[in-house]
């Protein structure tokens, strides 16, 4: 017999979160071993029972989706994050992609839709909505990468350079190019790594494999 599929389920709307609760575990391939009605709840639940897809809102109060995801990723969870909203339009669904979520789904999808996004995102596919599959699929295989957002060559000269000590006088120095320009490529490294100074970038540069 095949495996089912270990779901927790996170909507602060408990009417919607025991129908997507009832529709997957009536599907016969899932198994729902927990819900949540909020996203710190959601993210204990995640860290308590290691599911294999977690079905989010993306839009709940205080602690969205979005925020979900980031500490799924953040914390190298194995869960695999599936969102669930009202609004599916195109640079929110690739921003929530970029953030580490493996879908994005219509909450008006049918049960079939939900169950099978929820199995093939287990299998380690990415799921969106269908209407922008095309447009989508393309920039995220070119922005994307197994650890996080690609960094380009200058930006991993750099993050290197901090990796070894160096100011950014002194990688600017070594790399033969100005310091405001060296400040840019630091700015755009504290943005796709998500934190605000030089150690905690080297930290998760070396945390993601990109740096030694």
């Amino acid at each position: 017999m095949e495996n089912l599929v270990t779901v927790v389920v996170v909507d602060d709307h408990p009417f919607f979160r025991d129908g997507v609760a009832r529709g997957l575990t009536h599907s016969g391939r899932i198994r729902v071993v927990g819900e949540a009605g909020d996203g710190p709840s959601g993210l204990e639940a995640i860290r308590t029972h290691s599911p294999d897809v977690a079905v989010v809102d993306y839009q709940m109060p205080g602690m969205t989706g979005i925020d979900v995801v980031k500490s799924v990723t953040r914390d190298g969870l194995s869960t695999k994050v599936l969102l669930l909203s009202a609004v599916t339009d195109g640079p929110i669904v690739f921003a929530a992609l970029q953030e580490g979520a493996a879908g994005y789904l219509a909450k008006d999808a049918d049960r079939d839709a939900i169950v099978g996004a929820v199995t093939r995102v287990a299998k380690g596919e990415t799921v969106v909505p269908p209407e922008l599959a095309g447009a989508l699929v393309g920039q995220i295989r070119a922005n994307a990468e197994p650890n996080g957002p690609t960094l380009s060559e200058r930006e991993r000269q750099v993050i290197a350079g901090f990796a070894r000590g160096l100011s950014i006088p002194q990688v600017a120095a070594e790399l033969f190019i100005g310091a405001a320009t060296v400040k840019t490529h630091t700015q755009r490294l504290y943005e796709k790594l998500g934190v605000s100074d030089r150690a905690a970038a080297v930290a998760e540069a070396m945390r993601r494999g990109i740096v030694d």
